[in-house]
This record gives structure tokens, C-alpha cells and sequence, in this order.
């Protein structure tokens, strides 16, 4: 019997990696492995995040269509997180480009918060009660 497929990696497309990498270590305490002009490798415990330089013009494959289409901001990955303060959290993201999308909600398992980030990103935030 082969061996269980284990979760290698997540990757984002940027317009400006450095920038993004930034934005994910001082907005949630990544550790950046590397970081170039064009690809970056951070991580947080066991979770790795890589983040590629995009392009203006992205090429989309789509069954026998090849279209060229700007890559647009909007969602395009929801990332979730367990925070211990979701406000301080919420306080550092925005100060790096970070808008909410929405008010923070007070559920009774705790707080939550959804935020739009750079080059359309969004990033779920979720503090414990």
C-alpha cells in the first residue's frame, strides 16, 4: 500500500512578494525562510506558505479555452487562522493594507473576522471564547 498523502504547502500569487511577506510576518508572526524578488517560503508551526511573483496578464487554461485575462483583486484564497487577540491582529493587518471585510462578529464559540488583504487575498481571523 502507498503511503498517506501528507499537505506539503499553500501558494499565493503576488504582485509584490517582498511586500507580501512582510505583511504575513509582521501582521501574523510568520517566520520567513526565504524571500526573493519572485518567491518567498514562510511558516507558522507546521504550515507552510509559499508566495510566487504574478504577472499583469495571467494565462488561463479552461478545458480547450486558453484566454489571457488581467488578474483582477478579489477573492481568490481564504486563509483561517486562531488568533489570541483577534483586535490587535485585526489593528496590525490593516496598518499593512489590510481592509475588513465586514465588522468583526462576537459569536458565542468566540470572535470572528474576515479581511481582504493585499492582491485580493482574504484572510479569516478566529479568536476563542
Amino acid at each position: 500500500m502507498a503511503g498517506a498523502t501528507t499537505f506539503r504547502w499553500i501558494l499565493q500569487l503576488h504582485k509584490d512578494v517582498p511586500k507580501a511577506a512582510r505583511f504575513y510576518s509582521e501582521g501574523l508572526d510568520f517566520t520567513v525562510n526565504v524571500c526573493t524578488l519572485r518567491w518567498a517560503e514562510l511558516q507558522s508551526g507546521s504550515l507552510k506558505l509559499s508566495l510566487m511573483q504574478s504577472h499583469k496578464f495571467g494565462f488561463c487554461h479552461m478545458g480547450n479555452v486558453k484566454s489571457n485575462h488581467l488578474l483582477q483583486k478579489g477573492y481568490s484564497s481564504l486563509l483561517s487562522f486562531t488568533v489570541t487577540d483577534i483586535n490587535t491582529t485585526v489593528t496590525k493587518l490593516m496598518a499593512l493594507g489590510a481592509e475588513l471585510d465586514g465588522p468583526i462578529k462576537y459569536e458565542i464559540h468566540g470572535k470572528v473576522a474576515a479581511m481582504r488583504c493585499i492582491d485580493g487575498h482574504m484572510l479569516g481571523l478566529y479568536e476563542p471564547a
